[in-house]
């Protein structure tokens, strides 16, 4: 949605052959950031952030204000690329009593009676908020696939588990997407494309920082030896599901500072696009006003 110059960069085409490949990790082609040192462009991401958390913030305002549409960010990528730094950059520039953001884990005994797309639909945003998904139902295609196993607990009917499985999956989550933007959930999907090379230094510096070493699991370690398996997993994944009414995009994440940039400024102009204006009052109401302010100003 909208015409941005970032989403036109980072946007999957619908339709389209999409290769993890054509998107480098490590992005720097923008024409205002060429020839310029680390820290001067370390210094225009922020700037640049900075504005758009304002604007984001304004626009959060209207969304509310209008309670026609909600917004859903989703956010998928590897182990260490960024996600809760996103998560709390965006959050940073809005009201928090219009956001809600979810993370979502291993799924329970509950969760496992229901089809897969069920725990994320109770928590979707309603009209007027603007709500985070920190992983979401695409692990059910992306961290699922790679693991088959985890296919066992799922006590699914019947049947073979190749390649249509898959597609049907795809199709399944393309039709819920669908049904959510026609009812007024603006759809905004990120994946942070990480380097392995870069997943490594952060994890190193995980394990030599004890402010961070609680967030570094085995578990993390065990993922990156499926490194292949997951970029399949992503490709095809995104590929198939990035459409008109819920389009993907790929963020360079090996620089933090350009990966939330990026994100702000692509969610800024999607709210913009919406071209929410805040309600108009009829003439009850203006007559409402006009004694109320008239009491105010009598004491």
């Amino acid at each position: 949605m909208g015409n941005n110059r970032m989403g036109d960069l980072f946007r999957v085409k619908p339709g389209a052959k999409f290769r993890l490949k054509d998107h480098d990790p490590a992005w720097d082609h923008l024409e205002e950031i060429k020839g310029l040192h680390k820290e001067d462009v370390q210094d225009k991401a922020q700037l640049f952030l900075k504005k758009n958390l304002k604007e984001l913030a304004e626009a959060q305002e209207l969304l509310w204000a209008s309670d026609t549409y909600s917004i859903l960010m989703v956010l998928q990528a590897m182990d260490a690329a960024g996600k809760d730094g996103i998560v709390g950059h965006v959050m940073s520039g809005m009201n928090p009593q219009g956001c809600q953001a979810y993370s979502f884990k291993r799924p329970s005994d509950e969760e496992l009676d229901h089809n897969f797309l069920w725990r994320c639909m109770k928590a979707l945003p309603e009209r007027g908020r603007f709500g985070i998904f920190n992983r979401s139902y695409y692990e059910e295609v992306l961290v699922v696939r790679v693991h088959r196993e985890f296919l066992e607990r799922q006590k699914l009917p019947p049947g073979k588990r190749d390649k249509s499985f898959w597609k049907d999956r795809f199709e399944d989550i393309n039709a819920f997407e669908k049904h959510l933007a026609r009812n007024g959930t603006v759809i905004v999907k990120f994946f942070l494309n990480v380097s392995k090379k870069e997943q490594r230094e952060r994890f190193l510096a995980r394990l030599d920082d004890p402010r961070k070493q609680w967030k570094f699991s085995p578990a993390d370690l065990a993922e990156r030896g499926f490194w292949d398996e997951y970029m399949e997993a992503f490709e095809d994944a995104l590929g198939a599901t990035s459409t008109t009414w819920a389009p993907w995009y790929v963020i360079p994440a090996d620089h933090k500072w350009i990966a939330r940039a990026a994100v702000a400024s692509i969610l800024t102009d999607t709210m913009h696009s919406l071209d929410l204006k805040f309600p108009k009052i009829n003439e009850t109401q203006r007559k409402e006003l006009a004694q109320a302010k008239k009491q105010l100003e009598s004491e």
